[in-house]
């Protein structure tokens, strides 16, 4: 049954001839299934025309002239082998497989012998040429040199009986002419071409034959089956550096050793960190090489491995090159050592820094000498910021001042004025004498290193006495000429206008003792001396032009900050094109606020000042973000600290003013409270500001500035404290009260009195009595004790209950018995200690 129902389902093809070989393949599967598979081996079917004999194969072509030396035979083909008894087709395919390729090989193979047994016979033929040609000219020299030897009158007589006319006309024109050199004929080589195809060979036997060489050849370089298992064939051609190798190699093999090749010194630019691969490269050099020089030195690295500076200039000597060391701060402008020749320098304006007090007229006299009023738009009718400008004598010569503030919180602009400058204008009130900020202007002038005029002002009031100004002065040694010293001093009132000539004269004077000068037809470099954040003109900066011209459209980088000139305006507030040296003006044109003392330099292109200024930020945020070195000490003191921070967020109006708010605010801070900035900034209050401010619930300090409409919006929303000041020493009284508050009331205690415990009783039924001697002061009622026990502290409690004998009092004094009932312990014993003390309470004060 199982054999009908095989039968059934596996059918052979039915057709009328067998061209098909059928055979069956059984399948195994997993899980026991199986299956049987009819296996189809088609043979090659030769179609003719209808009713038309089966063509007959063509006839071999005539064999080829044979060539003048003997052809190798052609290999007879090898004949098949029988096919083995009970063969499947996979098996046959793959016999067949495998005959075929080592018909392949074996034809390559004796395709090979053949080319090899030619190209001997070619030499030898070759040879052979050789040998007959050299046997010509030798016979042709001992012909030349025979007739050379009779004389050409026979040669010419007797060449007409010989009839050699061809031979003895050459001798007759010269003597020492050689015969033509003569060559044994050879028979063309035929080329090879290609034999006719026979019907029923093979698709690959057709395309495995020779190209001729007149046909089109487009096609010859496509990859074919026979091709891509030859492997003689389209095999790769050799490269240039490997012909150039073998070459070399060769040469070596014939004349010896060749002279070695001279090493090449190379400039190897080095970084601060480099990895062994690019020194490497940067040398010409081996990496194994280096990395063996490595192992020698003790290192064990490998190529891909980062090594420092100091290690790569060893690893360079050692191989012969030289070093060029390069480092990340190369990136950066350095103008220290860029001076300019002497034949370059023009004469310059001086630059002239009013300093002293507050309140001693120092922007009344400015005023005064530029016929202007500053003084009125100043909040509080002091100075709060720095001011530059110039102004044109009766003589048309200019003069530039720099207006510092006097109050003690701006000490950083009077360091920049006084760095800056050329001659330092004290500023000293006749009425008044010498306070605190004048001294501190003295230091930074003789820190500068900079001559000194001295201004007496206010000579217009009647308890005016310069003389008591010139005797304080020698106590910071300075001697004014008055006094037979080398210091200017001039009495002036800019009130009156009395002694502003002289000042004038004076400085110009001075000016000329200093040959001012600078090279104008350069690059402009400037010093920032104030920086702000305008509503309507972005970020401006008031620079000092110390040399060069600065013109509209340089690009420049100030700082941390790149720009473009955009526009130069003047302290009057006029457009100028360009700005010469010591000239103070407006920059417009900064990517952002920079800070006050910035060096301004002029570059290239913008590419340039981009690169500049993002190495800068780079730097400034290492810095910035860098933490101090610690140990567990001072972690450990941090995290028990109970220092309060108080937060602030500082925005103002130019950077100058910043800065001396964050100071004035870190000098407020003491041990116990300390102020926390959380961003200081340049311009208006904006809501990333007040959303800082809010999440940190701190105040924000506006000085000379107001939120916008966005910010107020936030400040109601959120509830943020604002805290507007114009006046500085505002600012720092109000916060410090700010800050004491925080702290509240200062706790002040005052030890009453001593006493020692000498008995304990029991007081009811929980408590305790002490039996006490008063050995100092008095013990109270109601007061705070403290009781220890071998000097350590065992409680601190308050007294309850005071008795003499069987009586309450209030006080006991030295020298007398009393008993005590302590709050909240019990743990009272002989020979203890009671201290009594009283707390007052006092506003707190920074």
């Amino acid at each position: 049954m199982s054999d009908e129902n095989d039968n059934q389902r596996i059918r052979k093809p039915l057709g009328l001839k067998r061209s098909v070989d059928a055979g069956e393949v059984k399948q195994t599967f997993s899980h026991g299934r199986t299956n049987k598979v009819v296996v189809e081996v088609k043979r090659r079917r030769v179609l003719g025309k209808p009713g038309s004999e089966p063509a007959a194969p063509p006839p071999p072509p005539p064999p080829p002239p044979a060539p003048p030396v003997a052809a190798t035979p052609a290999p007879a083909p090898r004949p098949a082998r029988p096919a083995p008894a009970g063969e499947t087709p996979q098996e046959r395919v793959k016999r067949l497989q495998l005959e075929a390729e080592e018909e392949r090989l074996r034809l390559a193979e004796e395709a090979r012998k053949r080319e090899e047994a030619e190209a001997r016979e070619r030499e030898e033929e070759e040879r052979r040429r050789a040998e007959e040609n050299r046997r010509a000219e030798e016979e042709a020299a001992k012909r030349a040199a025979e007739a050379a030897a009779t004389p050409a009158v026979e040669e010419v007589a007797e060449a007409p009986e010989t009839g050699d006319t061809e031979t003895a006309a050459p001798a007759a024109r010269t003597d020492a002419v050689p015969a033509a050199r003569r060559f044994t004929p050879v028979e063309r080589p035929e080329p090879k071409r290609p034999a006719p195809e026979v019907k029923g060979k093979k698709k690959d036997e057709k395309r495995a034959a020779p190209i001729d060489a007149g046909k089109d050849n487009r096609r010859s370089g496509k990859l074919t089956v026979t091709r891509a298992l030859n492997e003689d064939e389209g095999r790769r051609a050799r490269s240039l550096a490997a012909l150039k190798r073998a070459r070399e190699k060769e040469r070596r093999g014939q004349g010896g050793p060749s002279k070695p090749r001279e090493k090449q010194v190379r400039d190897v630019v080095v970084p601060e960190a480099i990895t062994v691969g690019e020194l490497a490269n940067r040398m010409a050099e081996k990496g194994a090489d280096l990395v063996k020089a490595l192992f020698n030195m003790g290192m064990m690295v490998t190529v891909n491995q980062t090594i420092d500076q100091d290690t790569a200039e060893l690893l360079v000597e050692e191989f012969g090159h030289n070093i060029t060391r390069v480092s990340a701060s190369d990136v950066d402008i350095d103008t220290s050592e860029d001076a300019d020749p002497e034949e370059t320098l023009r004469p310059r304006p001086p630059v002239v820094t009013i300093m002293g007090h507050v309140d001693h007229g120092k922007t009344s006299l400015l005023d005064a000498l530029r016929g202007t009023d500053v003084v009125k738009g100043e909040a509080g009718g002091i100075t709060q910021h720095i001011g530059a400008y110039q102004i044109t004598t009766k003589d048309k010569s200019k003069i530039t001042f720099l207006d510092t503030p006097g109050h003690a919180a701006f000490t950083e602009m009077r360091m920049r004025g006084a760095n800056v400058t050329d001659i330092v204008i004290l500023v000293v009130a006749g009425d008044d004498g010498l306070m605190p900020q004048t001294i501190e202007a003295i230091n930074h002038t003789k820190a500068a290193g900079v001559p000194m005029i001295v201004a007496i002002t206010k000579s217009d009031k009647p308890e005016y006495n310069p003389q008591k100004i010139r005797e304080r002065l020698l106590e910071h040694e300075i001697v004014v000429e008055a006094m037979s010293g080398e210091v200017q001093d001039v009495e002036v009132s800019a009130k009156t206008g009395a002694g502003l000539d002289k000042l004038i004269e004076a400085i110009n004077l001075q000016a000329e003792l200093l040959e001012l000068k600078a090279r104008p037809d350069r690059d402009a470099e400037a010093t920032v001396i104030e920086a702000q954040l305008d509503k309507g003109r972005g970020p401006v900066a008031t620079v000092l032009v110390t040399r060069g011209t600065l013109k509209r459209g340089d690009t420049f980088v100030v700082g941390t900050q790149s720009g473009k000139v955009r526009a130069i305006v003047d302290d009057k507030g006029q457009q100028l094109k360009e700005a010469g040296p010591s000239m103070p003006v407006e920059v417009l044109g900064l990517g952002g606020v920079p800070s006050a003392g910035d060096h301004l330099t002029v570059v290239e292109n913008e590419q340039r000042a981009r690169e500049v200024a993002k190495y800068r930020q780079e730097k400034a945020t290492e810095k910035r973000t860098a933490l101090a070195p610690t140990n567990f000490d001072t972690m450990f003191n941090n995290l028990a600290s109970n220092v309060i921070e108080y937060p602030v967020v500082v925005k103002a109006d130019v950077q100058g003013s910043v800065e001396a708010i964050v100071n004035a605010l870190h000098n407020l801070s003491n041990d116990e409270i300390k102020v926390r900035v959380l961003n200081a900034g340049v311009g208006a209050i904006t809501e990333s500001d007040v959303l800082l401010a809010a999440a940190s619930k701190a105040p924000i300090i506006g000085f000379n500035v107001r939120p916008n409409a966005k910010a107020r919006d936030l400040v109601k929303r959120d509830g943020v404290r604002m805290m507007y000041y114009d006046v500085i020493y505002h600012l720092t009284d109000e916060i410090a009260k700010e800050m004491a508050g925080e702290l509240g009331p200062e706790r002040i205690e005052t030890v009453v009195g001593r006493a020692e415990v000498k008995q304990v009783f029991p007081a009811g039924k929980k408590d305790k009595a002490a039996g006490l001697l008063v050995l100092e002061g008095a013990i109270r009622k109601g007061l705070f004790a403290r009781l220890t026990r071998q000097d350590v502290i065992v409680s601190a409690t308050k007294i309850a209950s005071l008795r003499r004998f069987k009586d309450d009092v209030d006080e006991v004094r030295a020298g007398l018995e009393c008993g005590v009932v302590l709050e909240d312990t019990n743990d009272i014993k002989a020979g203890d200690m009671l201290e009594v003390f009283s707390v007052e309470e006092r506003e707190r004060t920074l």
